[in-house]
């Protein structure tokens, strides 16, 4: 058999070296083996270009002019040349790189970082194995649990990317579409279908939600980054009011029985389990998702959300890309204007929510501290689910394989990753509850929740992270350790440490949040934070506000030390530090939390 001609003598303007020409060589004589050639490839009809003439590319922000000369979905080749000459991308294919899940992670590392999709953070023992087979071999040996129930691999060299991605492929798991422009991991109860406070099983519908997304080009380039979450009204909570659309569980009942939880009551409408939709969520910006008004039913959902997806591609700003986000859109757009363009795009009305309805909020004796972390009983007779704590949520390859061997023998074989860096294993046999709680101990995961510990969150950090300020995961595992030694809480807290105003770890939704800075001390710039006070979620929407600017690493323990001491001794019996910091004004919180 001939050697295969290769259609194309260079790439992005530069000739194919010998290595790479004979790479490519390999690549397309394996094609022409199974009977393939480029002939057999029709056209994607999706880049071809269609309906209104194509913009001036020289009018465009350098994003969207690259995304219009090479879609980043068909930038596959290139990661084939790079893998092949074991070459870092530049600027361009940096940004295109995002969509296979690949970051490069210069100037700290000359190596990238990988996000996995893994939709409503559900894993299987199986993979849990080649994981850390994967971490071991392509990468530094550890994994990432990040705030979308997802997970972050680092330190992969260029010539190790395709074999990465294939990998990660082969275990039926994915990294398209993980990062840049495009629907990021998508968020549901941790205990969806072993819930029995849940009104719905939100996990089939995330699963359902994330093959059509995967199966849809056009939704690959929007304006901006999105995010999309479910709760079913499980005990643990998703934080759906957070994204850019959230969906909310609420049964309609026809009236009140004595009963609680999140419960619609009108005789306008027929009983069911819907959802309320939220939209505009992000954190980083300091917004919450605003109700659209409308009732949603579970069979709707995926149609209204390719619908809402379709008007914020459409009509989210491509020119600037710090107001790009579908909040932006908000700001000049109403709520009902945006309703009204789904509502065109569906070819029908939306059930409204009736006036007069009454909304009934969630059970205060079904609210737990800290429910992520904990052993809970299932639906199921005779099964639960143990929530455990992973420190600022970093697993070695060893501990993922040991994960793996304790779901196996004392659960069903799977895992569930939450938004608090966590994970949760269900089906756990009344019998075996001891031992699997033990084994995680040993393993490093408390699965008794702590007050304090049980609240922390962490991103990156500056190890890995160029936006970040600080190291994130570090101070707050120093933080953790100093403030459990010296502090006794009776009610539990939420401190969020993010390293840079992305606020990845969602500094402004937590009781305490800590904001990378870099900080003056005696004419030297060091590490520190500011520091927030009074952030809330769900039905305890708050923004943080902060409190101290500039907090440098070394005056940071004793001062968080302080400000929880002061809580303590100054608060109302039994108030919880969002209702006390609530009721003073910062001047006021200053004096008691900051002085002596």
């Amino acid at each position: 058999m001939s050697t295969p001609k290769i259609p194309f003598s260079e790439v992005a303007g530069q000739k194919l070296s010998g290595e790479q020409t004979a790479y490519l060589e390999g690549l397309f004589a394996g094609l022409q083996n199974r009977g393939l050639s480029f002939g057999d490839v029709l056209p994607n009809p999706a880049a071809a270009p269609t309906g209104p003439a194509q913009p001036n590319l020289d009018d465009l922000i350098p994003e969207e002019r690259i995304k219009h000369e090479l879609h980043p979905l068909d930038a596959y080749p290139l990661l084939l040349q790079h893998a092949a000459a074991n070459q870092a991308p530049d600027k361009e294919n940096t940004f295109r790189f995002k969509w296979q899940g690949l970051f490069y992670l210069t100037p700290n590392k000359e190596a990238y970082m990988a996000r996995l999709r893994i939709p409503g953070g559900q894993l299987y023992s199986f993979q849990l194995r080649e994981l850390a087979n994967v971490a071991d071999q392509l990468t530094s040996g550890y994994v990432q649990i990040t705030t979308r129930a997802n997970l972050q691999m680092r330190l992969i060299l260029p010539k190790d990317t395709v074999e990465f991605v294939r990998r990660i492929q082969s275990i039926g798991l994915h990294t398209r579409g993980a990062g840049a422009d495009n629907i990021r991991n998508l968020t549901c109860d941790p205990a969806a279908g072993v819930d029995p406070d849940e009104l719905i099983d939100t996990l089939p519908l995330t699963h359902a939600l994330g093959q059509l997304i995967l199966n849809h080009r056009e939704f690959y380039d929007l304006p901006r980054k999105f995010n999309i979450a479910f709760h079913g009204g499980g005990k643990i909570p998703t934080v759906e009011d957070t994204n850019d659309i959230g969906f909310k569980a609420v049964k309609v009942v026809a009236k009140a029985d004595g009963s609680a939880g999140n419960r619609l009551i009108t005789d306008q409408i027929a009983e069911g389990v819907y959802f309320r939709v939220a939209l505009g969520g992000a954190t980083g910006h300091k917004a919450f998702a605003r109700d659209l008004g409308v009732l949603v039913k579970p069979d709707e959902v995926l149609k209204v959300t390719s619908a809402l997806l379709r008007v914020y591609i459409a009509n989210g700003n491509r020119s600037d890309r710090k107001k790009a986000r579908l909040k932006h859109l908000l700001e000049t757009w109403t709520l009902e204007q945006y309703l009204a363009e789904t509502e065109k795009l569906l070819g029908y009305q939306l059930l409204r929510v009736p006036a007069g309805a009454v909304v009934e909020a969630p059970n205060p004796k079904l609210e737990v501290a800290h429910p992520h972390v904990g052993i809970y009983p299932q639906k199921q007779a005779g099964l639960n689910w143990i929530g455990a704590t992973v420190p600022v949520g970093q697993l070695t390859a060893k501990q993922l394989r040991r994960l793996a061997e304790i779901a196996d023998l004392y659960g069903g074989g799977e895992i569930r990753l939450t938004v608090w860096q966590n994970f949760v294993l269900p089906h756990v046999r009344d019998a075996f509850v001891e031992t699997a709680r033990k084994a995680l101990l040993k393993l490093g995961f408390e699965a008794r929740q702590s007050n304090l510990r049980s609240g922390f969150i962490a991103c990156t950090g500056n190890s890995y992270c160029k936006f970040a300020g600080a190291d994130t995961k570090g101070h707050a595992l120093d933080l953790m350790k100093w403030l459990d030694s010296r502090v006794t809480l009776d009610q539990p807290i939420n401190v969020h440490i993010t390293g840079c105003p992305n606020s990845c770890a969602q500094h402004y939704m937590g009781d305490l949040g800590l904001l990378g800075a870099k900080v003056k001390v005696g004419g030297e710039s060091v590490e520190g934070y500011h520091i927030f006070v009074g952030g809330g979620f769900g039905g305890k929407q708050a923004v943080g506000r902060q409190l101290f600017t500039g907090v440098s690493v070394a005056e940071l323990k004793p001062m968080m030390e302080k400000i929880l001491n002061g809580y303590l001794r100054h608060r109302q019996p039994g108030e919880t530090f969002l209702s006390f910091t609530t009721r003073h004004d910062l001047g006021k919180l200053q004096e008691l939390l900051g002085g002596a």
